[in-house]
C-alpha cells in the first residue's frame, strides 16, 4: 500500500483538455474516491443522481449548479455538497469547468449489478 500520493491540478487538468465533459478518478480507496470532472463552455451536464455522497470543488471555471431544485452559482474556490441520490447538474457553463469531485463511499461502489 503506498502511505502517500500527491497530485498537482494543474498537471491533472492539463492530461484531460477536451471538447467534451471527461471523468477520471485518481485517488480511490475503500472509503473515498476523488476525481476531476471537466465540462468545456456552452456543455450539457447530463448526469443523473448518483449513489453516493458527493463534494465538488470547483478549480477553475464559471457556472451554476442546481441542487434538489436550488440553484447556485458556482466559480473557483465554490464547494458543493451533494447527498446521495439528490438531483442535480451543472449549467449556463459560461468558462470552461474543472471540478474535482470526492465521493464517499467510492464512486459506483454501491452501483447495482
Amino acid at each position: 500500500m503506498v502511505a502517500v500520493e500527491a497530485f498537482d491540478v494543474a498537471d491533472l487538468i492539463a492530461a484531460r483538455k477536451g471538447s467534451e465533459h471527461v471523468y477520471a478518478d485518481f485517488i480511490r480507496s475503500g472509503l473515498l474516491s476523488v476525481g476531476l470532472a471537466s465540462w468545456p463552455a456552452g456543455s450539457p451536464d447530463t448526469q443523473e443522481p448518483h449513489t453516493e455522497d458527493e463534494v465538488y470543488y470547483v478549480v477553475q471555471g464559471r457556472a451554476t449548479i442546481a441542487v434538489a431544485g436550488e440553484e447556485r452559482p458556482v466559480a473557483p474556490g465554490s464547494i458543493v455538497f451533494v447527498a446521495t441520490g439528490v438531483e442535480h447538474r451543472f449549467h449556463d457553463i459560461e468558462e470552461d469547468l474543472q471540478v474535482i469531485v470526492f465521493w464517499a463511499p467510492p464512486r459506483r461502489s454501491r452501483r447495482p449489478e
